[in-house]
């Protein structure tokens, strides 16, 4: 996998954080640059890690299901990208609104519930050719943005931009995993 589609992979994961970080800005209008950038570096450290987390278990049992790596890259990541789509369109508990985003213990359970979906793409990194450094830096600096952003966008636009960038994020999973499945039979693997 060449690093463009690597920065699409990070793209796509980092919706979640996006999503989570609009509605981090609406929560905190007022927000500062540092417990802005705060919320986006705990975001994109896990968004970073679950990869990285992903990929040593998935180098266990490579050998186990070799024959079929490209079918399970598929699958993950097509039900990542569904459930990212489908989750756009509920709308968000009342017991979420109510936490303080900032604090500590809340800003993780957000960055964990966030990057369970890389923890199963770095479980896929496994059976490709990859770069795991490269791919868990990438998607960690391409999250760290998109939170940063997303919290400006949240200040700025409220939350309509949220929803339409976890439907984008969800889409961009199923087409990379079409891409791998595609790439796979037509080389015959």
């Amino acid at each position: 996998m060449d690093f463009t589609f690597i920065i699409i992979l990070a793209i796509g994961l980092s919706f979640d954080s996006f999503a989570i970080s609009v509605c981090t800005g609406l929560a905190v209008p007022h927000i500062t640059f540092w417990r802005a950038s705060r919320v986006a570096l705990v975001l994109a450290f896990f968004q970073g890690v679950m990869p990285l987390l992903g990929y040593f278990f998935g180098r266990q049992i490579q050998p186990l299901i070799a024959e079929w790596d490209h079918w399970i890259a598929f699958a993950l990541l097509s039900i990542l990208g569904i459930k990212m789509i489908s989750e756009s369109f509920k709308t968000p508990g009342k017991a979420n609104t109510s936490r303080d985003p900032l604090a500590w213990i809340t800003l993780i359970w957000m960055a964990v519930a966030t990057s369970i979906d890389a923890l199963a793409v770095g479980f896929s990194f496994a059976f490709l050719e990859i770069s795991v450094l490269t791919a868990t830096l990438t998607i960690g600096s391409v999250t760290y943005l998109a939170g940063m952003l997303g919290m400006l966008a949240g200040k700025t636009t409220g939350p309509r931009l949220g929803k339409r960038m976890e439907i984008i994020g969800g889409l961009i999973l199923i087409g990379i995993g079409v891409k791998i499945l595609v790439t796979h039979l037509s080389q015959g693997a």
